[in-house]
């Protein structure tokens, strides 16, 4: 993902991450001069860098010529997850209360919306989680991982290369790349198959049914394991 991508993620327009890219390379300019680099018409230059500073990426700087200085990008990007997470309170705190939750089967579709469940499962965990997934994978959910075997919970990892995760159970076999297993608490999993395209899909589900079933399924693999690790011993 370029610069100008994840500055948009910030709530900039690609013609904004642009000037404030240039504004962060070249320091304080006046429009004309960042039109003239940017090649961007005057008129939307001047649109650009008032909405830049209405969404705290620049500050202006008053004299003879207007002029406009950056705001350094980790304090831009601070202020803009501290204004997140104070909407998030706000949110939590008026939003209406959800009925119970339905113990159906839900679809999850893409890599990153099934990456982002995975995340939420892991950090909402009270006491357990079991995970059968790929190192490459797993690699990306390291930070949740450890993050709960640093508050005290159990986390039993199934992978297909070695990796050393101090804190967590982990198991070796050879397994497919895309198949992911997870059960958090006992109370939720979500399994299917996940890759780098948009055709990732994973079924999520709260139901006792499943629950057990991938229980037994993870147990039975772990059994396997440990039966073809203690033959190659002898």
């Amino acid at each position: 993902m370029d610069i100008t991508e994840l500055l948009t993620q910030f709530n900039l327009t690609r013609q904004e991450a642009s000037i404030y890219q240039v504004l962060l390379s070249e320091g304080d300019l006046n429009g004309y001069e960042v039109a003239k680099i940017t090649g961007i018409s005057r008129s939307n230059t001047y649109t650009s860098l008032a909405a830049l500073v209405e969404k705290g990426g620049a500050f202006i700087i008053e004299g003879s010529t207007t002029r406009y200085t950056p705001v350094p990008v980790e304090e831009f990007c601070d202020n803009k997850i501290r204004k997140l997470k104070e909407a998030k309170q706000d949110l939590i705190r008026n939003i209406p209360q959800k009925r119970e939750d339905i113990e159906g089967y839900i679809t999850i579709k893409g890599q990153k919306h099934i990456l982002d469940k995975m995340r939420n499962m892991i950090s909402e965990a009270k006491e357990r989680v079991y995970l059968s997934v790929s190192k490459q994978i797993l690699e990306m959910l390291l930070s949740e991982i450890k993050d709960a075997i640093g508050k005290g919970i159990k986390v039993v990892l199934i992978t297909n290369e070695q990796v050393c995760l101090e804190g967590a159970t982990v198991h070796f076999i050879e397994k497919s790349e895309q198949q992911i297993r997870l059960i958090a608490d006992s109370t939720n999993v979500l399994t299917g198959d996940i890759d780098d395209g948009e055709y990732s899909t994973c079924l999520y589900s709260k139901k006792k049914n499943l629950i057990d079933l991938l229980k037994s399924s993870l147990k039975n693999e772990i059994k396997i394991i440990e039966i073809m690790k203690g033959k190659s011993e002898l």
